[in-house]
């Protein structure tokens, strides 16, 4: 009655969002894997290893199944997410980018979503560990870097923050001859020559790196060399665009416009996996603060202006109807890759090659216009007045406490003490009562359930004394209906 198997504890664990990789977990999952060495069976947990296990963690942990993360019912979510994942699933248009090369070789076929909630909670579909290349989303998260070391009024001397109105590769500044905003070629250009300028070009590539692994959570960040060369070779239209910057002295004094040129391809080729990526997201969505670390990475400034330009600027010849249909930051990439912020809640990096006209994923769009905020209320504008039929997982609703006080009562009914245990465990109130006034006790009671019976009362504390509208007690119950060893455990209490 006081032990569970550690698989329960692990699987209560998956269910609030958590992951065994979770480097907060480290210690936790240290002391579960002595347990299991030095066992031959199913390892038991006990009072005294549960307090070995949870003894660094415990304000996480206690956070977890308390349902104080930023999404209580995880697992609800999350079955509406795999539902979301299906549906985008199904849409077959779109052609897999082929001006270069490397990223033609990838199947129509892969479609992958990971998220990762600003409390580290973490949910994978599809495809999520397969690497591919940044490419348009590294925009955004070198802006950021720029912004974070140089700060935004030295960063947007040389680049503005309009939309451009035109293609994101067109050769076209703004009317002070600087690029319209860093989510189009020319701007991210800039950008990467802003980065480090004093470093050899080994020591400016491991910079970004070393800060994109941080906001990733030192989770899967690499770098694909054939997509690289590729880049440069078929590079024309950046190598004109290139020029066409050097000649309008768009760039810092002394910059090397073939080098600036070459890291930013290097920026592009960057690889990750939808759950690396989602980590990356996360990390703008939370101020610029790795959800799985607790480290600090980006400023709380060079979050809010990165935010807001992917959001104004990040989807291509699409961002306006973004803008207006999800209403969300985001950026996207010729290799299928949509990065997406829900700022204080979530971020999302959805992965599928097959492009439509404006470059952006074809699956990737789907779900986050059709799907995502059609289902729940994360629209920038969702939460005005009279906005209501959409579900808000940010809450636990009436109708879920109803919910939870039905199930609570079925459990007690059955005698089903997993189920008492685990709502205990998630801060239900074990002595609510139904519109009889009626407490779980009195049902266990009422149908003889001695291990339910002790469990309410010696292990949740369940006042056996409270009174139904007819005025009978737990007691009164086990008696009526001659349950005698719930009499006397009742008696002894």
């Amino acid at each position: 009655q006081e032990m569970i198997t550690l698989t329960q504890f692990t699987s209560a664990l998956r269910k609030t969002g958590l992951l065994t990789s979770d480097p907060r977990l480290r210690d936790c999952v240290h002391v579960m894997r002595q347990s299991l060495r030095a066992s031959v069976g199913p390892v038991m947990m006990d009072k005294a290893l549960f307090r070995r296990c949870v003894g660094n963690n415990i304000m996480l942990l206690a956070n977890a199944f308390k349902g104080k993360f930023i999404i209580p019912n995880f697992a609800d979510f999350t079955q509406q997410m795999d539902k979301m994942y299906e549906s985008a699933y199904q849409e077959e248009a779109g052609q897999v980018a082929d001006f270069i090369p490397q990223l033609a070789k990838f199947s129509p076929e892969l479609w992958g979503v990971s998220l990762c909630t600003v409390d580290g909670q973490r949910h994978s579909a599809g495809d999520t560990k397969v690497p591919f290349c940044l490419q348009s989303c590294v925009k955004p998260l070198a802006y950021a870097v720029a912004l974070h070391h140089l700060g935004t009024e030295r960063t947007h001397q040389f680049v503005g923050k309009e939309p451009s109105g035109f293609r994101f590769n067109k050769l076209s500044l703004n009317d002070q001859d600087k690029p319209h905003n860093p989510m189009v070629n020319a701007g991210a250009i800039v950008i990467s020559s802003l980065i480090k300028p004093n470093l050899n070009k080994a020591e400016r590539f491991d910079f970004v790196m070393e800060f994109l692994k941080r906001m990733a959570g030192m989770e899967n960040v690499g770098f694909s060399n054939a997509t690289f060369q590729s880049e440069r070779e078929t590079g024309d239209r950046n190598y004109a665009i290139g020029y066409y910057l050097k000649e309008k002295k768009c760039f810092p004094e002394n910059t090397d416009m073939t080098a600036a040129l070459d890291f930013y391809f290097q920026l592009c080729s960057i690889e990750v996996t939808c759950e690396s990526g989602s980590v990356m997201a996360a990390t703008l969505a939370n101020g610029g603060i790795c959800p799985i670390t607790g480290e600090r990475v980006l400023s709380t400034e060079a979050v809010r202006n990165t935010l807001s330009l992917m959001h104004s600027c990040g989807m291509y010849d699409f961002s306006g109807e973004f803008a207006f249909h999800v209403g969300l930051p985001a950026k996207s990439g010729v290799s299928g890759a949509v990065l997406l912020v829900v700022p204080n809640v979530m971020g999302v990096m959805c992965w599928s090659p097959p492009l439509d006209r404006s470059g952006n994923s074809v699956r990737g769009i789907h779900f986050c216009q059709q799907e995502l905020v059609s289902r729940f209320n994360f629209h920038n504008y969702d939460n005005l007045r009279h906005f209501t039929k959409k579900y808000d997982p940010r809450r636990t609703s009436h109708y879920d406490q109803n919910k939870s006080l039905v199930n609570l009562m079925f459990a007690a009914h059955s005698g089903d003490v997993s189920s008492l245990r685990r709502f205990a465990l998630s801060s239900v109130n074990m002595e609510q009562q139904d519109y009889d006034s009626r407490t779980a006790l009195h049902v266990a009671a009422a149908e003889g359930h001695v291990e339910a019976v002790i469990f309410l009362t010696n292990t949740c504390k369940v006042n056996p004394n409270i009174r139904d509208r007819w005025g009978n007690t737990p007691l009164d119950d086990a008696l009526q209906f001659g349950h005698e060893v719930v009499v006397s455990v009742l008696k002894e209490y």
